[in-house]
């Protein structure tokens, strides 16, 4: 944006938000208008303008101002190694709209390294979501793994599986885990955790150069709750225990530390820990999931972040 007057740049972030509605969001011309507060021909110059200055391609190529100075400040009060903000739509400002491409984009950013890289895998929506805006690639180089069980309680695969869909996309060999996130009872995860392929997969997560997590909230819409893994009664003890959020069903408070002993006893996930050396990029946006976020990045959880607007606005409070 170097050499272009202030009123110029606005414009530009005019342009850059209409053609994110337009060609991401999906609104029409109209709808655009409404939530910009322009009329329907401003509406559609400012859509010709995206295209014109070629700030549109597959996916938005237009940093627009805000979001960039929300990424910074994030970056600097959280001490992330990356940060990436994308627009919010105004009549869903908490939707994950445009988080999957953004998603995407960073995956593939490590995916066109020629070096192999492990690259690991929590599971969810957000994720799932990213997965699916990956263009196919060949990257035999490099190994996909997952971070936690595959499975539901009967054996089936759970809704939002991520890696086999990702291994799929960029033909690289992977290790998904024949598990539940979580186990019955203590004692049955010392069983599973001793299997032989178990215990090589969680050794080739150790060793991963990249990580891609979602982040969920604790409450009624909590996912280990809604997909039957836990109780009301179990969400209502981690709640008196002080628990905010959760990455890969494993447990955390306010200050991202991990709850002692519940649910955390039953979790088969790989363990969760800092890990200053390597990206640990969480994935997730929603009003619902800001307290789960900002502890998340305060235990240094995750050291990278990628979610919206209207998120971001909140985490900054």
């Amino acid at each position: 944006m170097a050499g272009k007057s202030e009123s110029e740049t606005t414009r530009l972030d005019d342009a850059a938000r209409a053609g994110w509605l337009y060609y991401v969001v999906g609104d029409t011309q109209d709808e655009i208008a409404r939530k910009l507060g322009v009329s329907r021909q401003s509406a559609q110059r400012l859509v010709s303008l995206a295209v014109s200055e070629q700030l549109i391609k597959f996916r938005l190529d237009h940093p627009i101002a805000r979001c960039m100075e929300l990424a910074q400040m994030i970056r600097a009060q959280f001490d992330l190694r990356m940060c990436e903000i994308v627009p919010s739509d105004p009549a869903a400002p908490f939707s994950i709209a445009g988080i999957a491409q953004a998603g995407a984009a960073e995956m593939e950013r490590v995916l066109r390294s020629d070096e192999s890289k492990i690259i690991a895998f929590g599971t969810g929506r957000a994720l799932r979501a990213c997965v699916e805006q990956l263009r196919p690639m060949e990257c035999p180089q490099h190994t996909a793994v997952s971070l936690l069980g595959n499975m539901m309680l009967d054996g089936s695969a759970t809704a939002y599986n991520v890696i086999i869909r990702f291994a799929e996309r960029i033909n690289c060999r992977h290790f998904p885990m024949p598990l539940p996130p979580l186990a019955r009872t203590a004692h049955e995860r010392e069983l599973f955790q001793q299997q032989e392929p178990v215990k090589n997969i969680l050794e080739i997560a150790e060793k991963a150069d990249v990580t891609f997590v979602g982040i969920g909230e604790i409450g009624e819409a909590a996912p280990m709750l809604v997909d039957g893994f836990i109780t009301h009664d179990e969400i209502r003890a981690l709640t008196a225990a002080g628990a905010v959020g959760e990455i890969t069903s494993w447990v955390y408070d306010k200050n991202g530390e991990l709850i002692r002993g519940l649910t955390n006893d039953r979790v088969t996930s790989a363990p969760l820990h800092a890990d200053p050396d390597h990206l640990r990029c969480g994935i997730a946006a929603g009003r619902q999931k800001v307290k789960a976020i900002r502890a998340a990045m305060k235990g240094r959880l995750i050291n990278g972040l990628i979610t919206n607007e209207a998120t971001a606005e909140q985490l900054l409070k």
